[in-house]
């Protein structure tokens, strides 16, 4: 029995592979040409610090899962409780459906940008091939995401090559503070903290699997953001389809497209499944996810979604405090108050926390908002609850 629970958990490599698929995104390409503004070296300062900050959060979050062998909603229980983790599980199918909408839509406008077909008919082609992924399952992506990584991993170096092999950098006019683009750098990391635990819970070895899956994860997007801003600087574009046609790369490039876009989306599907199941027990994981898939491609071919930082910064808002919450609590207090209905103190923690986020929002710090707000989070949780005993053994 041992055995085969052993066989069913996946490797480091394994885990780092999924997490090299969430980094390859559309979205992060499109991010990052916000960062033209500051120019090349400024800009990828920026964003280095936001993916430190962003992705040793990351880290965290995964470790608790990982050790505790619990999906990310079911960490969740160990600061809020049965009841009160119901929050924010319900808030993460939300933001994991909004994802799945938003991936969708941006890979059928850069699919169909090269490809004319009709962006609608790229949205179902899309949301198609997610529905297979989740059917197949995390535990036997294995040789297929493989050869999926390494072709996505080949096709961005030649896209990177061609953004980078020439032509004049735009001037930077400055008109994005430094401190704002440290925020929206570190809001995709961000973006990842409320679901990465649904993968490091099954990793045969959950620490190495955790560092694996927040450096793989962490180097790629900082990739990613970078061609979104060279792309911007150096070739004056900030249209994926557009400098795909005027590269030449065609099938290839289209290919880029529509991998990046499944592999980074299955994400949000296959979490929004997992944490649907903490809302009801009679509610299967597998099937969720495909019902978030169907419903994320029908946002995509019915809204518009131009326009992501906002939504950004409300996860950010959201998940944030929570993550400061179960950092404090699991690795400095030692709380476990699952079998407790609602931690009514943790959840007007939080409510500060979030509160706290939105107004730091308004001040332009060097190193962003979520810092700062973690830090605060962190601090009145272990003011809040300093000398009482501990829940957890240590």
């Amino acid at each position: 029995m041992a055995e085969n629970v052993m066989e069913n958990k996946t490797s480091v490599l394994e885990n780092g592979l999924i997490w090299f698929g969430a980094g390859v995104s559309l979205a992060e390409i499109l991010t990052g040409t916000y960062f033209a503004p500051l120019g090349f070296g400024r800009g990828m300062l920026a964003i280095v610090l936001g993916h430190i900050i962003g992705c040793a959060m990351l880290f965290l979050a995964g470790l608790i899962g990982g050790r505790t062998e619990k999906s990310a909603m079911e960490t969740v229980t160990l600061s809020f409780g049965r009841k009160g983790c119901m929050l924010f599980a319900a808030l993460n199918v939300l933001q994991l459906v909004g994802w799945t909408a938003i991936m969708i839509y941006d890979g059928a406008l850069a699919a169909n940008g090269v490809l004319a077909a009709g962006a609608w008919l790229w949205s179902l082609v899309i949301g198609a091939l997610i529905v297979v992924w989740v059917l197949i399952g995390i535990q036997n992506l294995g040789k297929l995401n493989a050869v999926a990584m390494t072709a996505l991993f080949l096709l961005t170096l030649v896209l990177s090559a061609v953004i980078f092999r020439g032509g004049a950098p735009l001037a930077s006019n400055e008109s994005m503070s430094f401190g704002a683009a440290v925020e929206l750098s570190v809001a995709m990391p961000l973006s990842w903290l409320p679901l990465i635990s649904d993968y490091t819970r099954s990793a045969k070895k959950p620490a190495a699997a955790t560092v694996a899956s927040a450096i793989v994860y962490g180097l790629v997007s900082c990739w990613m953001y970078a061609i979104g801003m060279g792309a911007a600087i150096f070739a004056g574009e900030s249209d994926i389809a557009q400098i795909i046609l005027k590269s030449g790369l065609g099938a290839a490039g289209l290919l880029i497209i529509v991998l990046s876009t499944v592999t980074t989306t299955f994400m949000d599907a296959f979490s929004a499944g997992v944490s649907s199941e903490s809302l009801s027990a009679k509610l299967n994981g597998k099937w969720a996810a495909v019902g978030a898939a169907v419903v994320g491609t029908l946002g995509a071919i019915l809204f518009p979604m131009d326009d992501i930082t906002g939504f950004l910064y409300l996860i950010g808002s959201v998940f944030a405090p929570m993550v400061a919450i179960q950092i404090a609590d699991y690795f400095l207090l030692k709380r476990d108050r699952a079998a407790q209905a609602v931690d009514v103190r943790n959840l007007l923690i939080w409510a500060v926390g979030f509160a706290a986020y939105r107004l730091l929002m308004q001040v332009d710090l060097p190193v962003g908002s979520t810092l700062p707000d973690m830090i605060l989070t962190i601090a009145i949780c272990i003011l809040v609850h300093r000398g009482q005993h501990t829940d957890r053994p240590s």
